[in-house]
């Protein structure tokens, strides 16, 4: 492939199926990759190193970032989070599109960074869903919840900064609506 892949940036709330969709798309697109993002909070006991993130410690992120490794960065919650600069080229050099996952702080970096950017932020079809659905993961004490619900509404309200809202009523209608956005964008690049 000649042509450069396109980078599409998703963000959403917590418990809005940001992650589900796009592990949708990605196992049924094969033009479509991930961006491994890094970051310096320590590894969960699921994630593997280099598949879910590049684990680095605040030192050496800090290091990376003033070094201009990071296409872009940001401070979430205390742990820092960036998008490795010469991975995210490879990819798209690749002529495969890309996708990042970035909040609203990162999109916002990024598009300034960069041309072309693809956003899409997912929101849920109300607050009052979101809460039962962050309730029925029983991942989250009520302290946690009542802040990822706050956090929800100040992150929904900057919705009109990126270039498609997908309403994630069910994950399948959801999954199709993203992969239209992928086609028609993939139509409109030539």
């Amino acid at each position: 492939m000649s042509e450069k892949g396109t980078l599409f940036v998703v963000s959403a709330p917590s418990g809005c199926g940001k992650g589900s969709i796009v592990s949708r798309v990605l196992a049924e697109d094969e033009r479509v990759q991930y961006s491994v993002s890094a970051t310096s909070r320590p590894a969960r006991d699921t994630e593997v190193e280099g598949e879910h993130y590049v684990f680095l410690d605040t030192k050496t992120f800090m290091e990376w970032a003033e070094g201009g490794r990071f296409v872009e960065w940001a401070d979430v919650h205390g742990n820092y989070y960036g998008t490795i600069g010469y991975k995210l080229e490879e990819q798209l050099a690749s002529g495969l599109d890309v996708i990042l996952e970035l909040d609203v702080q990162g999109m916002r970096n990024l598009k300034k960074e960069r041309e072309g950017v693809v956003s899409v932020f997912i929101v849920p079809p109300s607050l009052e869903e979101l809460e039962r659905r962050l309730r029925g993961r029983g991942q989250n004490n009520e302290e946690e919840i009542q802040t990822r619900l706050g956090n929800a509404r100040r992150e929904i309200e900057r919705a009109g900064d990126y270039d498609y809202t997908l309403v994630n009523d069910t994950l399948e209608d959801a999954v199709v609506e993203f992969e239209s956005i992928i086609r028609n964008t993939r139509v409109s690049r030539g």
